[in-house]
């Protein structure tokens, strides 16, 4: 079963994507959603430096039919809001696709995560493109897979698992490239590639999985 990732563009034509769009330094988490074909209700955290003018700004909209202040703080404010234009969830209701929650908005995108089935994905990305709402698919992993399987080829796990056993990577070093690439009979260039290539795929994944950072091309 895929686990997916995927950055979505808000349309400009709901109050949230509006606002979004408009004041990029707002935050908002939708903490609980409940999508329908002509409304949609969802329970929403807004971080902002002062949220009280935003909030008079959602109440404006034409597209929200009802918001109720649940609490505030100084920064901080919980929201319940009925909106008449779901369309931004309109995808996943269709699709069936669960999403996990809270999400983000900011500056006019939502980062979704979901784990589901791959029909229900082809789904979802059927309802997105018929809808015109942009998307890009960040990653697409299958959670039973093995992570090693994910990150490395064979060859650069095999590699890797030489250089560790030999002690390429102990402090001081206890194997040399050389050594590393003479056990396995390749030469030392090859070994170094392979090594390089295990090592970003390593270093990129746990930048983006553990520290939610995207690497730079």
């Amino acid at each position: 079963m895929p686990h997916v990732k995927l950055t979505i563009d808000i349309p400009e034509t709901t109050w949230i994507g509006e606002i979004s769009a408009q004041n990029p330094e707002l935050i908002f988490k939708v903490i609980a959603s409940m999508p329908g074909e002509d409304t949609g209700i969802g329970l929403v955290r807004l971080i902002a430096t002062d949220p009280l003018p935003v909030i008079t700004d959602i109440q404006a909209r034409e597209d929200v039919e009802d918001l109720a202040l649940l609490w505030k703080h100084e920064d901080e404010a919980l929201l319940q809001i009925r909106t008449s234009n779901p369309i931004l969830l309109l995808p996943v209701w269709r699709a069936g696709v669960p999403l996990t929650t809270p999400f983000d908005i900011e500056n006019g995108q939502a980062m979704w995560e979901s784990t589901t089935s791959p029909n229900s994905l082809s789904r979802l990305r059927t309802q997105l493109e018929d809808l015109g709402i942009g998307f890009s698919i960040e990653h697409v992993r299958a959670i039973d897979a093995n992570p090693a399987d994910q990150l490395m080829t064979e060859r650069q796990q095999e590699v890797l698992l030489t250089a560790v056993r030999e002690g390429y990577y102990r402090t001081p070093r206890d194997a040399t490239l050389g050594d590393v690439a003479d056990v396995l009979e390749i030469a030392n260039a090859t070994c170094s590639d392979t090594l390089h290539r295990a090592e970003g795929h390593i270093v990129h994944w746990f930048v983006e999985e553990q520290m939610d950072v995207q690497p730079s091309e």
